[in-house]
């Protein structure tokens, strides 16, 4: 029995190496913890951040509402246009007929629905022949034969107006270019 004693004594640590390993362990949790500071700080940090993610939100949601608004009604100018074009054809034709009370009544109405119109940001192109093809305005749908050497790469003539909308192009002008 006595051997068996010893090894149980052996097995069975002192009470100064429990507490010994005890404290060390207690020590190394301290360390690992981060202090009140450190916690303080790294949440700062995530309400800040948190915070100007938010502003960006804001910021952004805001600009698409407004680009909203400023478009909205983008489809409704597009359908206009053909009204628009009907009415510049129908004056010319007028014109050619010479009836002037007729050109005057039709000319009025062209005038009042186009200002309603620029009042809502359509505006148009201003697009003359001998200007510089551009892609960003102009729509080429056929090439012809330059008339002169100065009008190789340039406009020869309009076809259809161009219109923009509050600086953004709904349709383009559509040209004949020289080559």
């Amino acid at each position: 029995m006595s051997e068996n004693q010893d090894m149980q004594d052996d097995q069975m640590n002192s009470p100064e190496e429990f507490t010994e390993n005890n404290e060390n362990e207690t020590v190394e949790n301290v360390t690992a913890a981060p202090s009140s500071e450190e916690v303080l700080a790294e949440e700062k940090d995530r309400y800040i951040r948190l915070f100007a993610e938010f502003e960006n939100y804001k910021k952004r949601t805001s600009k698409e509402k407004m680009e909203f608004f400023q478009y909205a009604n983008q489809d409704m100018m597009i359908s206009m246009l053909g009204v628009l074009d009907d009415f510049e054809r129908a004056l010319k034709e007028i014109a050619k007929n010479g009836n002037e009370a007729d050109l005057q009544g039709v000319e009025l109405i062209y005038q009042k629905l186009r200002n309603k119109l620029t009042e809502k940001g359509l505006k148009l192109m201003e697009v003359n022949a001998g200007e510089d093809f551009n892609v960003d305005f102009h729509e080429a749908i056929t090439q012809i034969p330059a008339p002169t050497e100065a009008l190789k790469g340039k406009i020869v003539d309009v076809i259809e107006s161009g219109y923009t909308l509050n600086d953004k192009v709904i349709r383009f002008a559509k040209v004949v270019t020289g080559k």
